[in-house]
């Protein structure tokens, strides 16, 4: 009589799943890029906008170091004029200046000495290898959030590849517990339980395949690609280094470097301050032709020495050695912090590399023992030893353990890439 009660629920479940609920739409792949680990990278280098303005920025402090060498290289430059007035001047019966005239010259300008000069031309030379420095350090960081986002379109293949097979081990319970029903040996209620979690991982499936969809976003993004992009292969970055050679690590790191390039421009433009208080000395040499003066058209020449020496401003000379006193320490304060940090960034990825490869191994180990768990219930289940609650316990723990798996060995992978990160390594 139970039985009988139950057996008008199997008429309430959809059609779709009486019938055979195998999955939802394959993932879409339509104009979809894959690209490889390395392939990744160098898309990003080379078309990122990040990587391309660092790039101009080199070319931009170049433009600057040779705009500051020429002001004290010799400089040559050629003038003339033409004049006509309304009629000649005549002053007691003479021509002075007649009705039309011209002159020409040519004007030599060498700074003999120039300190200011010299110093902001080494000063641009400074800004130069600061702005090499910087693009460094930009694709340092474009490279490790290229790195984090194909790691994470991997993880999400995985989550993908667990959510499916798990949709397909309950859409198979589901089918035995309907055969079951229609044969007369099981229940609506054992349907019904399978149906429903076979409706909980189509909607996980449809999720991870939304989240999919999302990680390569991101990774198109990164790799200015007007498609979504796809990780074409897994990522093998080695195994768990040690912390020998720790001291060469500061000098492989692009942001060390970068912040030591601001260092030295700082101490440069501190210590050449001594230029604003020095005399600087300036040559012109001039060859010229006119017509105007004298009545006959003549030539000549003239050089002028042009000796210069500062001695009051207004107090700015003071102003602005207050100012760089201040920029150098700030760096110097900056880079001492960068250092330490440095430091516990090491010890912590080693650190959390050894704790992500014990997790892993523990998922995995879990994994194993939970597919040999769910494979025992349902072996149980359709033996008759056991009702499909048992069954349904074990397939959602070994979905969950494989999902673990995925998450350890993202986390895994992620924890090494950190570590690169923090020795210099990588890129």
């Amino acid at each position: 009589m139970r039985r009988c009660a139950l057996l008008p629920l199997a008429s309430l479940l959809p059609l779709a799943l009486v019938a055979r609920a195998t999955g939802g739409p394959p993932a879409p792949s339509e104009g979809l890029l894959r690209v490889t680990w390395r392939e990744a990278l160098a898309r990003a280098q080379a078309r990122n906008p990040s990587a391309i303005t660092a790039a101009q920025e080199i070319q931009r402090a170049e433009g600057l170091l040779r705009q500051a060498r020429a002001a004290w290289l010799p400089t040559l430059s050629a003038n003339g004029s033409y004049t006509i007035l309304n009629a000649d001047r005549i002053f007691g019966g003479t021509v002075v200046t007649p009705q039309t005239s011209w002159n020409g010259n040519l004007l030599l300008t060498v700074p003999i000495v120039s300190p200011i000069a010299w110093v902001n031309d080494a000063h641009a030379q400074d800004s130069r290898q600061v702005a090499v420095a910087g693009a460094a350090d930009v694709w340092r960081q474009l490279a490790a959030a290229v790195g984090r986002a194909y790691l994470t379109v991997l993880l999400q293949h995985r989550e993908l590849e667990v959510a499916e097979r798990a949709r397909a081990t309950a859409a198979a319970h589901y089918d035995y517990a309907s055969a079951r029903l229609n044969a007369g040996l099981g229940n609506a209620v054992d349907q019904a339980r399978a149906a429903q979690e076979l409706h909980t991982d189509e909607a996980q499936l449809q999720n991870a395949r939304t989240a999919l969809v999302r990680a390569q976003s991101a990774l198109a993004v990164l790799l200015s690609e007007r498609t979504l992009v796809d990780a074409a292969d897994e990522v093998d970055l080695g195994g768990v280094p040690t912390a020998d050679g720790e001291e060469d690590i500061d000098g492989r790191r692009a942001d060390v470097r970068a912040q030591e390039a601001r260092g030295l421009a700082t101490r440069h433009l501190r210590r050449d301050l001594w230029v604003y208080y020095a005399p600087s000395l300036l040559v012109q040499a001039q060859a010229f032709k006119e017509t105007a003066e004298p009545l006959q058209p003549g030539n000549g020449w003239q050089a002028t020495v042009v000796l210069s020496i500062p001695l009051f401003d207004g107090g700015a000379r003071y102003g602005l050695q207050r100012e760089r006193s201040a920029q150098d320490a700030e760096a110097r304060a900056t880079l001492d912090a960068l250092l330490r940090q440095v430091a516990v960034e090491v010890r912590t990825a080693l650190e959390v590399v050894s704790n992500a490869d014990g997790a892993l191994h523990s998922a995995r180990a879990a994994a194993v023992a939970a597919d040999l768990a769910a494979a025992l219930a349902d072996r149980s289940y359709r033996a008759g030893a056991s009702t499909n609650i048992e069954v349904i316990d074990a397939q959602r723990q070994a979905r969950d353990a494989g999902s673990q798996v995925a998450l350890a060995e993202d986390a895994a992978r992620q924890a090494r890439l950190d570590l690169l990160l923090a020795t210099g390594a990588f890129p």
